[in-house]
This record gives structure tokens, sequence and C-alpha cells, in this order.
């Protein structure tokens, strides 16, 4: 193996001077430049088929690709890359967390990956400026934190964004959510009700909005607004997809979510999706779906429905000085439905309720649940369904009619 290492190391530095002298190469001009290098240095040494593939792949990973972690990203089984410094590499394969017997050679090498990832979506980080938020080409999420607020060194986590495209049927078949509450969603998605799903960390927020706008109609008008872009809305034409902007060095420049739905309610939309509120824009948003943009979508981070009305409000209070029963009546009139899914044990996703926002009652908004999850299915809860009125507009009112 010593010997492979010495063989890599060769051809790196060979190719690096080589670029030096010459106009830079693409990507498939590189990996035939090691393919050809490899091949000539095989003539007089032995080196097997699996070690040639070795050897270009690690080279030609290091130079374009994400180094050693980019066969785990190649991996379609692995979720999430969790770097804690160059010494301690984790993944989340098939829902389990594991420990990988990989290093980065130096902390610098871990730094200048992270430097190339991010300034390939135009971001900067530094001492100055430790956290951020990119994404890698494919569209995966990655979260970074350098010295001094990360302790044992430079930290970056991927959340993988599968090349599997998931629909609702995926999602019926992996059983993350019943048919039967599958159909009733659809149904509210054509009817234009305003939906918020919420749920942990890795509970599948975004993979679920993703799987219900594939509900909308083709020849609408959707903008999409995003920390980080990761929604793949696939079949609408008429999409514009905005995303955040952090601070340059100087603290200036920066695009919050704000910023951004209101510049959306300029655009004509017929929907607006926002990937996550977090925080004031969660003001914002509500507005946007108070105004006529019906059909409005968005997540954010809940661990049960009446615990996200909860957080909505205190995320609507960071943004305005207004008395918590304004802010709760803003709530109920523009949600219509909130969505609860969660990661189980197992790995799994389920979605575990399904409720209506069905105004105030003694000044706190009040829930309809209309499924739950119990003994590991989602259910009707034979709550009648009360918010019809979209339902009817949209001709959709028989569906309902055993709600």
């Amino acid at each position: 193996m010593k010997n492979i290492n010495n063989l890599i190391q060769h051809i790196r530095d060979s190719i690096c001077r080589t670029l030096t002298l010459e106009q830079e190469m693409s990507d498939e001009e590189l990996r035939e430049k090691i393919i050809e290098m490899v091949f000539n240095i095989s003539k007089d040494k032995y080196i097997t088929l699996q070690e040639k593939k070795l050897v270009v792949d690690t080279v030609f990973n290091s130079m374009r690709g994400l180094d050693i972690l980019q066969p785990m990203i190649d991996d379609e089984d692995v979720t999430e890359v969790m770097i804690n410094g160059p010494d301690n590499i984790f993944i989340e394969k098939n829902g389990k967390v594991s420990k990988q017997d990989i290093r980065f050679e130096t902390e610098d090498k871990l730094e200048s990956l992270i430097q190339s990832v991010v300034s390939r979506v135009n971001r900067t980080v530094n001492e100055a400026a430790p956290i951020v938020d990119a994404r890698l080409l494919d569209g995966s999420r990655v979260n970074v934190v350098l010295k001094p607020v990360a302790l044992n060194g430079p930290v970056m986590t991927i959340r993988k964004f599968g090349s599997k495209f998931l629909t609702m049927e995926k999602m019926i078949e992996f059983g993350t959510v019943s048919k039967e509450a599958a159909g009733f969603l659809s149904t509210l998605v054509k009817a234009k009700y305003n939906i918020f799903i919420c749920g942990g960390t890795s509970s599948g927020k975004t993979t679920f909005l993703n799987a219900l706008a594939g509900y909308i109609s083709k020849d609408e008008r959707i903008i999409t607004i995003e920390d980080s872009a990761e929604l793949r809305i696939e079949g609408i034409e008429n999409i514009v997809s905005m995303e955040t902007r952090n601070a340059n060095v100087e603290g200036k420049g920066s695009i919050s979510i704000r910023e951004l739905i209101r510049t959306s309610l300029r655009m004509r939309p017929e929907r607006i999706i926002v990937g996550e509120v977090r925080g004031a824009e969660a003001l914002d948003m509500l507005q946007a779906m108070n105004t006529g943009h019906d059909g409005s979508l968005s997540t954010g981070h809940g661990n049960s429905a009446k615990d996200m009305m909860s957080r909505l409000e205190t995320m609507v209070l960071l943004g305005a000085n207004l008395p918590l029963d304004a802010i709760r009546r803003q709530i109920a009139s523009a949600i219509d439905i909130i969505v609860h899914i969660s990661r189980m044990g197992d790995g799994s996703r389920k979605v575990l309720e399904i409720s209506e926002i069905d105004g105030i009652i003694d000044g706190q908004i009040n829930l309809n649940p209309v499924f739950y999850f119990h003994e590991g299915k989602l259910i009707k809860t034979g709550s009648e369904f009360k918010n019809r009125a979209k339902f009817i507009m949209a001709g959709k009112g028989g569906y309902i009619d055993g709600l």
C-alpha cells in the first residue's frame, strides 16, 4: 500500500507541475492524463487492474472531487457525511452512523477542501466569519464551522442530496405515508391549501416538501426561496429559484430570506415555497400566504404540530412587536394544514400527524387532527374536516365526503 501511496503522490505532483505550464485541463482531459501516466508507469512496473483504478480515482478526486470523501459522496446509500476535524470522519448509511477508517493527511488539506467547496457557490468562510452554509454541485447541503468556534478543528457536515428523486408514490412504498393520506394531501395541494411541514433534524421535511410539490399544476408560476438550494421541483417550466447570500468579509452584501420573500411578491408568483423558516422571516411568509398566494408551502423545526405553532409564534415575535393574540390570528388565517414528520429509531421516516388549523379557541390556535400515527400506521382520526371552502372552489369537494 505504501508503494501505491507513493505512486499516487508522484502522479499528482507531476500533473500539478504540468498544470502550471499548460492551459487548465477539463475534467475529462485530466482523467485521461492520469490514465495515460498510470498506463506508462505500468509498462515498467506491474500494477493490478484494481490498483490502477484506485490510483486514477484517488488522484482525480484529490484534484477535482472531494478527495477522500468522494467515494462516500458517490455511494447512494450514504445520506450524511460528518467531518469532525481531519482525523474523525463519520457517515450515516442506511440509517446507521459509523466512523470511517480514513483521515486527511493534514488539517491544511481539510481546510483547502473546505475553501474549494464554498468558493464554488460564491461563499466565504474564515476566522472572521467561521460559519457558512453552502452546497455541492449535486445540490447536497454543506455546513462548515472553522476555528475558533470549532475547537477540534474544521468541521464540515454534508447532507447528501440523492440522485434518486423521491416521489410521493415512493414514499407510500417506503411506508412514510399511507396511500389514503397521500391522496388527501395531493388534493390539498391541487386545491391550493397552504401547507406547513414540521419535524426534527434529518426527519425528511425537505424531501417530503419536494414530493408534495410534484402535485402542483405544471402551468403555474412558482418561486422557491432557500438558504441553500436543495429543492428539485421537476416538470414546471415557469419557476424561479432564489438563494440567500452571506455577507462579504466587510460585513456587507448579505441577502436574507426576508428580503427574498418580499422581492418574490413583486414577481407575480402563484405559489411561494420557502424551504425552511427559522426566524423573523416567518412573519413575511405568513403575510405572503395571507395576501393571495394560496397553495404556498414551507417547513420548520418542530417536535409536533402543537410545538410548531409555539415556535412560529416565537419566530414572528423576533421580527415584529405584535400582541400575541394578533400573531396567533395571523398564523391561523395563513396556514391551513400542518404535517408532522419524524425520523424513527430504525432510521425510517414517518408522517405522524396531519392536522388542519381550525381558527382560534379560547385564545389558542386550535388544531383538528385528520390523520394520526397509531400502532405503526397512519390512520384517519374520524374528525370532520372543517375548512372545505378551497376544496369546493377547486371542484374537489367529493373527495372529502368521508372526512
